[in-house]
């Protein structure tokens, strides 16, 4: 497993820690000039401060996309043996996210001091809105406003992998499929895992049944975290139900296509290509406080009860959570 890249110690203008990787100085190259320039290596300086060129943000961005592609060109990045590609997550898939999280659905993430800073844990949560949106939005939370700017490897369903486009995307996001083997690899090397147990069955519940738990089928998620002592992490999310209200589900339509269920919005199909935009709920993503494992021992995953009760807890609490949530949301659109 890759350590991952370093990160910038400077500091953005608004107080954000800088995404840029660093050089043998803790400073990437936009800070490095910037302080060069006039002791400014400490914040991105704003457009039109005084002593700065007008141009100052745009030729940063510049030269930030000019040394990813440097990197690229040259091979100087890492992959691991998994395909998560971080660098072009940082830079180019996570940029592509952020207008979603920050604007077009508002994400308002709570209980981030849940999350371990660093080690193994397994975040697990519900799952909904047709596309998994979801689990991208809880994966960007972490990235960006955990201190430690974890990087969520998520378990993913046979499909994404069997898809032209996504396959390769999913895999230089983090992901790999969805079994025991894998997760367990992952939490041995000290990785943040996401789970979401509801598979298909929350994804493509019809929106009469939004917010209201699916199965989390045989609690497969409770043995890997058993066998490797690793923490469950419950998340609880809220406004995802409403990006694409799942009115019917054209089943046969499915089946001819391949697909787990083909749904019908009040948008889609009707409006073509326009009803695949996502409606702009209030998101809301709360992690609940960590449920230990590593005192049961391995040895507990003999243990049918064991299994049952913890796979019921982990359910419980999401499922209280979103409840609590739903309690004091002040409209779908916040």
């Amino acid at each position: 497993m890759t350590p991952p890249r370093d990160r910038c110690e400077a500091r953005t203008r608004k107080g954000d820690r800088c995404r840029n990787p660093a050089g043998p100085d803790g400073l990437c190259a936009v800070h490095r000039r910037q302080q060069a320039a006039g002791g400014a290596g400490a914040v991105h300086t704003p457009p039109g401060a005084p002593g700065t060129e007008p141009f100052g943000p745009f030729l940063d961005w510049a030269e930030e996309a000019l040394e990813f592609l440097g990197r690229r060109l040259l091979g100087e990045y890492e992959v691991d043996e998994f395909g998560h590609d971080p660098d072009l997550v940082e830079h180019v898939l996570a940029p592509l996210l952020r207008p979603l999280y920050k604007r077009w659905w508002r994400v308002e993430t709570r209980g981030l001091e849940h999350v371990p800073a660093s080690g193994p844990a397994l975040v697990v949560g519900n799952h909904a809105g047709t596309l998994p949106f979801d689990a991208l939005m809880v994966a960007l939370a972490l990235l960006d406003e955990h201190p430690a700017h974890r990087s969520l490897r998520m378990l993913a369903a046979d499909l994404a992998f069997d898809l032209p486009v996504v396959a390769p995307l999913a895999r230089k996001l983090g992901n790999t499929l969805a079994c025991a083997e894998d997760a367990t690899r992952l939490l041995e090397s000290g990785e943040l895992v996401g789970v979401w147990p509801e598979g298909y069955k929350g994804l493509g519940k019809p929106y009469r049944e939004r917010y209201q738990l699916q199965r989390f089928g045989r609690g497969g998620f409770v043995e890997v975290a058993l066998r490797t002592g690793s923490p469950i992490v419950p998340v609880a999310v809220i406004g995802s139900e409403e990006i694409y209200p799942m009115v019917a589900n054209l089943r046969r339509l499915a089946r001819l296509l391949g697909f787990p269920y083909f749904p019908v919005t009040p948008t889609f199909p009707a409006l073509g290509p326009l009803g695949a935009i996502p409606l702009p709920s209030k998101w809301l993503i709360e992690f609940c406080p960590p449920i230990e494992t590593a005192h049961l021992g391995p040895e507990a995953v003999l243990d049918p009860m064991v299994l049952f009760d913890l796979t019921d807890q982990v359910r419980d609490t999401i499922q209280q959570t979103v409840h609590k949530n739903l309690l004091v949301r002040r409209g779908v659109f916040g």
